[in-house]
């Protein structure tokens, strides 16, 4: 067998026939078999058989009256029972077009990939079928925050919260992924190291039924990201919190000496900008200086981040005391606890970002890297 799709499900009864039909047809010619892993709590799972026993291609249905790990548990069990190694994973809800699993097993079988993603962000990639403005700020924002908390695996992978991609099983170690919520992509590739392809894809609207996106996925996959990197964002909290103590013991230090609050946070910022970027040299980002050009390249884009940053944050600061009457070292510590995650995303992805050679922009295949999840 060429291809196992494989396709959670919950409650996706209205797709079902149109996914089918849509697949059979992009994969004319293949020897292909269809998954459904569904968790429904409604007749989803007697439609699928209805349309298994009619269609153009082997479907078959595994039904969880007891799901365990969500969607991301589903794939897994998925992928364990397809009858080809390569699978394709895929939604139920016509937002990741059938059409383009030929595109993913195409590029597979150049042989140079483990994983091939469908990327809304590559050339020729759109997001366009999500929702609304909010979702889509919110799907980038939560993209960089993954790119950031690990640098290295996912440096050719432009959309690590896709669920649209091709997975050889050989590959991946499917008894040591852990997953808890519906990014089960991420799962796979921050737990192995993985050669990765990309194709691009259009996010399409949805073909029938509502999105399952809430606030309760939200914090199911901020306690996903937590738990498999906690380790270099940790790392940069303790040294970006030694500089905000140092920050601010000098600030009241020089306020005590009589030099006026704004004076005294320049100088602060100046003195902990030096420090820091020393502490992220040498115990943060140590792994991947040799990857990331000279020093002082790094320093040239630290320092302008940062007094790019400190020229925002100041100005702020001083709001905050002469309008909303906040304490000055007060005002001070709440804006340096803004300005953490930006400046992490920052030094993640510019700073320290590994230089491409020209093949590997080519082949958009990362190099072997050293494990980035924590013990």
């Amino acid at each position: 067998m060429d291809l196992s799709v494989i396709v959670p499900t919950f409650n996706e009864g209205p797709n079902v026939a149109e996914l089918v039909r849509r697949t059979a047809g992009a994969l004319q010619g293949r020897i292909v078999e269809i998954v459904f892993v569904d968790d429904s709590t409604d007749d989803t799972p007697d439609i699928i058989a209805a349309v298994a026993r009619d269609a153009d291609i082997p479907v078959r249905l595994i039904h969880r009256d007891v799901p365990t790990g969500g969607l991301g548990g589903a794939v897994v069990e998925g992928i364990r029972a397809a009858a080809a190694d390569r699978c394709v994973v895929m939604d139920g809800d016509l937002q990741h077009p059938p059409e383009i699993i030929a595109d993913l097993l195409a590029r597979a079988e150049l042989g140079d990939a483990d994983v091939v993603v469908a990327s809304r962000y590559v050339a020729g990639g759109t997001s366009d079928g999500l929702a609304n403005a909010v979702r889509t700020t919110v799907s980038r924002a939560s993209t960089l925050l993954t790119k950031a908390m690990f640098p290295k695996k996912l440096h050719n992978c432009s959309d690590p919260m896709t669920g649209f991609f091709l997975v050889d099983r050989r590959a991946i170690d499917l008894e040591g992924l852990r997953p808890r919520g519906f990014k089960i992509l991420l799962e796979i590739l921050a737990r192995t190291q993985l050669r990765v392809a990309e194709v691009p894809f259009a996010f399409a609207a949805r073909f029938a039924g509502e999105s399952k996106a809430s606030f309760s996925q939200g914090i199911r996959f901020l306690t996903q990201l937590t738990m498999l990197r906690f380790g270099r964002m940790s790392a940069f909290a303790v040294v970006g919190g030694v500089g905000a103590i140092a920050n601010l013991v000098i600030m009241a230090g020089l306020i005590g000496l009589g030099v006026e609050y704004v004076w005294a946070a320049i100088v602060a910022s100046a003195v902990t900008i030096a420090g820091n970027f020393v502490l992220l040299e040498y115990l943060v980002f140590a792994d991947m200086r040799a990857e990331s050009g000279p020093m002082w390249q790094r320093l040239v884009k630290s320092c302008t981040f940062n007094g790019i940053e400190a020229t925002i944050r100041i100005p702020l600061l001083a709001v905050l005391v002469e309008r909303a009457h906040v304490p000055s070292v007060l005002a001070a510590a709440l804006t340096l606890v803004a300005a953490f995650v930006v400046r992490f995303v920052f030094h993640a992805l510019v700073v320290y970002a590994p230089k491409k050679s020209r093949a590997a922009r080519m082949a958009r295949i990362p190099e072997p890297v050293t494990d980035e999840i924590a013990a």
